[in-house]
């Protein structure tokens, strides 16, 4: 009986998971406005002069996101600069994961040293983008009148150990763009925590 209980639960969260608007590469990237941990609103929208924007659909707890913490600083310090600055964004609802509260965010980001937007996605963004893990990158090209999609997926090959990388699957497609070149990978699997959240 159990087990039939078990099974039936994990059916009903792929479903769920499936039901999302999964976006593809090259679909356009949905805007969006919600608040900072400096309190302040932001949208795709204000990004309107950069070449592109990295979303990361990330949170506080999960293990996963904390390993990339300081890949995260790192794109931000390389690539911001270039054009294409870091928006991380928690999907996660505090009432079920409490360490992914708004106070909890700014806290971590103030002792982790976050030099990128950090906002709380209290509207279910993540499903119109079709985010399901944390961390869950989308790497978004300026087209002019809107932002499309170029990449979505992982941050790299290794979700474990940062100096034993081989694949730099998010640098990689942005140096593409940069050089006018075809993305060799637009989309891998993301890996990390399942988004805690409820209908």
């Amino acid at each position: 009986m159990k087990k039939t209980i078990l099974l039936s639960s994990l059916m009903l969260a792929a479903a769920t998971f499936m039901a999302f608007s999964q976006l593809q590469p090259g679909d356009k990237a949905p805007d969006f406005k919600l608040k900072g941990i400096d309190n302040q609103w932001l949208s795709l929208n204000d990004y309107s002069k950069e070449k592109g924007v990295i979303v990361i659909f990330t949170c506080n707890h999960c293990p996963y996101a904390k390993l990339y913490e300081t890949r995260i600083i790192e794109l931000q310090k390389e690539f911001g600069p270039q054009g294409y600055p870091v928006v991380a964004i928690n999907p996660n609802d505090s009432t079920m994961v409490p360490e992914d509260s708004f106070s909890k965010m700014v806290e971590n980001a103030a002792a982790k040293g976050f030099n990128f937007p950090y906002l709380l996605d209290d509207i279910q963004l993540f499903k119109k983008y079709g985010a399901t893990r944390t961390p869950h990158v989308y790497l978004l090209k300026n087209e002019g009148a809107s932002f499309s999609v170029a990449y979505i997926g992982a941050i790299d090959d290794n979700s474990q150990d940062p100096d034993d990388v081989h694949e730099y699957y998010l640098a990689d497609a942005i140096r593409a763009l940069q050089s006018g070149k075809a993305i060799a990978k637009t989309e891998t699997k993301a890996v990390g925590c399942t988004i805690k959240f409820k209908e």
